[in-house]
């Protein structure tokens, strides 16, 4: 797969760092350096690798490199816990905080078909109006790790004393040691790691609302 453009493009030292989580060229506030990060971990984990070809003012070009399957061949995902995670809903509510717009309507979607009450939030400010809405009835948050201005921890801490019952499950696509480096989670806390399927997010959540979350796989 190939992606060009016609953009600045990026000199030799910065094609070096691109793969790096929280590099970024842009301006404060005007881009967190993982969207990179994140295709780099997606490929990688699929057993492919990415080539760049750029020069300043020139464009970039990026050829990702996947493994080829033979025929019609499905290859079934087994989960990061090594064990089956069976899939069970159930009917609490869940506030689901997520910037990326996509991905927090399909997340929510595997939840309300898996019988939960989904109230969704783009970022913490509207979490927090959320909260101060339906205050107890929230049972659960699922909440992005890095999010533009308040992240997933911080947000978590504001709500500790406003809805002190709410149990939390943070998700991310970079990398435990990234995420630890920079003080977004600490060690020991549970976090579903991006790319998930359906099953393993309704599992995680069972597991967490059920307080068996301690036989998910915990950041290092």
């Amino acid at each position: 797969l190939s992606v060009s453009d016609t953009g600045s493009g990026m000199d030799e030292r910065t094609q070096r760092r691109i793969g790096e989580p929280f590099f970024t060229t842009k301006g404060a506030g005007k881009g967190t350096g993982l969207g990179l990060a994140m295709v780099y971990g997606i490929v990688k984990q699929s057993g492919g690798c990415i080539e760049v070809e750029s020069e300043p003012d020139a464009g970039s070009t990026f050829r990702i490199y996947l493994p080829r399957i033979a025929g019609a061949e499905v290859l079934a995902r087994p989960s990061s816990t090594g064990r089956t995670l069976r899939s069970r809903g159930g009917q609490e509510t869940i506030l689901v905080v997520e910037d990326e717009e996509s991905l927090r309507k399909i997340v929510a979607r595997v939840l309300t078909g898996a019988g939960y009450r989904v109230v969704s939030a783009s970022n913490a400010g509207e979490a927090l109006l959320l909260c101060e809405k339906h205050g107890s009835r929230i049972r659960l948050m699922l909440t992005d790790v890095i999010m533009p201005g308040m992240n997933g921890r911080e947000l978590s801490e504001r709500l500790a004393t406003m809805v002190p019952n709410m149990k939390v499950l943070y998700m991310s696509g970079y990398t435990d040691d990234a995420i630890v480096d920079r003080g977004a989670l600490a060690p020991g806390t549970v976090l579903i790691q991006k790319p998930f399927t359906a099953d393993e997010l309704s599992a995680r959540v069972r597991a967490v609302l059920d307080d068996t979350e301690g036989q998910l796989p915990a950041i290092s």
